[in-house]
């Protein structure tokens, strides 16, 4: 018997069928050890000593596979082909090792890049030995990783309350999103102004030509600066004669693209079906793991994490037979196209993403998928396609118009694109972050040198120069991939970081830093700035793919790195907070203290008219406060994104009952609503504003409901009793009796209805009022397909999430838990179980990884700790029998990151 070891089960379940009676394939469920979060896991002092920690919930399964093991021939190690499953299949390796498992079994690694029979059965025909330089890769980058996020931190914290976690790439991506903004607000408009002429053949074809230059001078698209000298071009030309100087056709080929990497999936699944990179991710890991299709699992794709773009021989010729069935003769070129990578800093040699076997159309597979694996499936499939396809050609007309007035030449220039033969086009073309002209939509009347032309009009067109767009998450991939920072298999991670620990939020589907965000990014550079610089970034990056390739010491890295890192680390010890406020107030000039319109000085005080306006640092985070404190106490938000300005208030009209003025304004916790000044030494009311809902949002109506909260939603059905919906210091929530339960994520205060928000109630009431009691059952799905067991949906302190036996796994925002399927549940069920175990620990662990991690770990298992260690102190001083316990929790949180990450 040989024990065959996978990362999943449901690869575990597909290919155990393939290889039949004589292998037992068993799912490690990902990493099975990782490195505790405590302070010296990575010991520089001792040669970068790497400390390993089974997880807990991995221990059952490893005592499986050493069971197994035991009384097997062999041990097959076939994780994923990359450095992650190498890394896997050497921790599984060394367990046993310590297990003593292992006596005379033969230990192999396979590697197949596609799960089907074929790929499976050809790699069991070559195994090696594990690739011990691509483990010191992952070591490398897995110490690193966590001594910039275990050292880098907790000096945030100290010097930037608010502030979450720094990473070694998180940071640096985050400075893309940041920079960009800086540019936006910088940017100074120009106006400039575009001329063209509407003219005709003599056969009264029109067409549109540019004004290109003047009296032998080349007029570009900034030339024309203000409407007087449009408006002297516009009259030489009403008096102009116009004739063609020449007129010239060139051909042109325009050549597919090559297959899908894992960068460019990410880029084209946003641009073209709306789906974040971490959406895409899980989506494809299920079509390569295996969906069944006619009754029998196979996998559809090839690896989805590659920097490839090359296709194996076999891949080629099906997709040329494909093309020739389908689409004839002409759209298949001569000779197999062979495409190379241009990246120099590529991973080791995968194949491009494609489908397993060509000839299953999309609409074959299509019934088989839930919508978003079946528009995925197509999308790889028809980039395959038409990266095998002819060329298209195009040809590009360019006429030279001359304009003589008085004494005067104007030159001018029309286009046009025609297709003579659209080649792969019939088929693909690559979408565009950003909208562009389509000349291949613009075509030229037939024309000859010398011929006159009529004029038709002339079109005088004033612009202004715009800022750079703020990036998509498709662009920010594509950025990141040019620069060489971090690898295609950590972007989709990146980028959920940075959103979950909000320091950057998707608007119209572009990243807007958030000030949070801002605030760490101005740090980094003033005081880390080498660590944030994008080719020091990328140089590091290179230097882990030479000790990929044996051709580097691993240790030598961190040597370098460390050296340097941990003195600058050193020397922020002695900053003062003062320091610290004036650098980042110097940075963030342009954002925080943009120009008025009047033109007055932004940093005076409006309240006391003689103080300077500042950066400020409080126990919340930073704010804008008065040189003059505490004489004067004007404050306000970093910024204000409709946020009251000036005075800190900004009025929305009159309460039509109470007659009184319905105002918001900016404090020192947040903007929030006021009715009236309030009388007698009374408090007027107040409200704050509900989590997601922008000052700039608020009108008079909305502002009035919220000031009339609490409401009543209705009576609750078993007891007759209202049911009260309101906000309170904790945000918004739904009150029956003395049950408090907190409303979640997508839930609106001023809407929420009897029915929802009875099962809040009834959902905390049996979770008990310390929050521990029987969790409820929620949605049942069905059963999953290939393990077995009900799969449910069900609400959580953090918000819906999936579970399936002892995997939970959180919703995205973006998905309704109403109309969740059970194939998208099964989908978030199986990404969760083949992550890293330690991931799903217990909050007070997971916070302090999220920091040593830096790159990717969850955010929200450090909220949860910071929760919990107030009443971890508390219960420490109540109950005596309990203070070891509190005092163990107070010295592990002592040497790592606070629980606020």
């Amino acid at each position: 018997m040989q024990v065959v070891i996978v990362e999943s089960p449901a690869k575990a379940k597909t290919i155990n069928k393939y290889l039949g009676p004589g292998y037992e394939v068993i799912a490690s469920y990902g990493h099975v050890r990782d490195l505790p979060s405590k302070d010296g896991s990575v010991d520089p002092d001792a040669d970068f000593r790497m400390l390993w920690e089974v997880d807990p919930k991995a221990q059952k399964r490893l005592n499986e596979i050493a069971t197994a093991v035991k009384g097997a021939d062999g041990l097959i190690l076939a994780t994923d082909p990359d450095r992650e499953g190498e890394a896997i299949s050497w921790h599984v390796l060394e367990v046993l090792k310590q297990k003593k498992a292992l006596k005379d079994q033969k230990v192999e690694r396979v590697v197949f890049n596609a799960i089907t029979k074929q790929a499976v059965l050809d790699a069991m025909k070559a195994p090696r030995a594990i690739d011990v330089a691509l483990v010191d890769a992952y070591l490398a980058r897995r110490a690193l990783d966590y001594l910039v996020g275990f050292t880098l931190s907790p000096v945030l914290w100290r010097k930037l309350p608010g502030a979450r976690s720094a990473g070694r790439v998180q940071s640096v991506a985050l400075r893309l999103v940041c920079d960009r903004e800086r540019e936006i607000e910088t940017f100074v408009q120009k106006e400039y102004w575009s001329i063209l002429a509407r003219l005709a053949t003599p056969r009264a074809e029109e067409f549109e030509a540019r004004l290109t230059g003047a009296d032998g001078k080349k007029i570009t698209r900034l030339s024309v600066g203000t409407a007087e000298e449009a408006k002297a071009f516009r009259a030489a030309l009403e008096a102009a004669d116009f004739r063609v100087r020449s007129v010239e056709a060139k051909p042109m080929r325009r050549h597919p693209q090559p297959p899908f990497t894992t960068s460019t999936l990410q880029q084209e699944a946003s641009r073209k079906l709306g789906l974040a990179p971490a959406r895409t991710m899980q989506i494809a890991q299920r079509l390569y793991e295996g969906v069944d299709v006619g009754g029998e699992t196979v996998g559809l794709i090839t690896y989805m994490r590659t920097d490839g773009v090359d296709m194996a021989p076999e891949a080629v010729a099906a997709t040329r037979s494909a093309i020739g069935k389908q689409f004839g003769p002409k759209y298949l070129p001569g000779v197999p196209r062979k495409y190379t990578t241009k990246a120099k800093n590529a991973q080791e040699a995968h194949e491009a993403i494609r489908p397993t076997d060509p000839s299953r159309h999309p609409r074959e597979v299509a019934r088989h998928l839930d919508g978003e694996q079946a528009k995925l499936y197509e999308l790889i499939w028809i980039r395959t396609v038409a990266s095998q396809m002819e060329s298209a050609e195009l040809e590009r007309t360019t006429a030279d118009i001359e304009a003589k007035a008085g004494g005067r030449t104007l030159d001018l220039t029309a286009t046009g694109t025609v297709v003579k033969f659209d080649g792969f086009l019939t088929l693909y073309r690559e979408g565009k972050d950003d909208e562009d002209d389509d000349e291949e939509s613009r075509r030229l009347p037939a024309m000859s040198a010398n011929e006159k032309l009529n004029r038709r009009d002339i079109l005088t067109t004033q612009h202004f120069t715009e800022p750079p767009p703020r990036y998509s998450e498709a662009s920010l991939v594509k950025r990141m991939e040019e620069l060489g920072i971090g690898r295609p298999s950590t972007y989709a991670a990146v980028l959920a970081v940075l959103r979950d620990r909000e320091y950057v939020k998707l608007e119209k589907k572009r990243l807007v830093p958030e000030d949070k965000g801002r605030l760490v990014t101005a740090f980094l550079e003033s005081f880390f700035k080498r660590y944030v610089e994008y080719d020091f970034t990328a140089d590091l990056e290179e230097k882990l793919d030479e000790v990929s390739a044996a051709e580097l010491d691993w240790k030598e890295v961190l040597r370098a790195f460390w050296q340097d890192f941990h003195t600058a680390v050193e020397a922020t010890k002695d900053l003062r907070v003062s320091q610290v406020l004036d650098a980042l107030d110097e940075m963030l000039t342009a954002h925080i203290f943009p120009p008025t319109q009047d033109g007055s000085d932004p940093r005076l005080c409006p309240t006391c008219g003689n103080g300077r306006l500042s950066l400020k640092m409080g126990k919340f985070g930073a704010f804008i406060g008065c040189s003059n404190y505490p004489e004067c106490r004007h404050t306000r938000p970093l910024t204000g994104d409709g946020a009251p300005e000036g005075d800190g208030k900004r009025e929305l009209g009159i309460d039509p009952e109470s007659g009184e003025d319905v105002t918001i304004r900016a404090g020192r916790f947040g903007t929030y609503l006021q009715l009236g000044e309030g009388k007698d030494g009374e408090k007027p009311k107040r409200s704050s504003l509900p989590k997601g809902l922008a000052p700039a949002d608020v009108d008079l109506e909305t502002a009035l409901k919220l000031l009339a909260l609490p409401r009543e939603v209705g009576k609750h059905p078993e007891d007759g009793e209202p049911i009260l919906a309101g906000i309170g210091r904790y945000g918004p929530y739904v009150q029956h009796g003395r049950t408090y339960a907190n409303i979640e994520d997508g839930d609106d205060i001023l809407a929420i209805g009897l029915n929802r928000a009875v099962v809040l109630i009834a959902e905390k009431q049996s979770k008990g009022r310390g929050g521990r009691g029987a969790a409820t059952p929620g949605r049942t799905l069905g059963d999953h397909p290939t393990l077995g067991g009900p799969v449910t949906v069900r609400p959580g302190r953090f918000g819906p999430y999936v579970n399936h036996g002892k995997v939970n796994a959180t919703l995205p925002k973006s998905v309704d838990p109403e109309a969740l399927t059970l194939a998208e549940a099964v989908t978030l069920i199986d990404a969760k179980a083949a992550l890293s175990p330690s991931k799903a620990k217990a909050p007070r662990k997971a916070a302090t990884k999220a920091a040593a991690s830096g790159e990717d770990a969850p955010a929200k298992a450090a909220t949860k700790t910071a929760a919990k260690k107030p009443a971890a102190k508390s219960a420490a001083k109540k109950t005596a029998t309990k203070q070891p316990a509190a005092k163990k929790t107070t010295k592990t949180a002592s040497k790592g990151p606070k629980a606020a990450e």
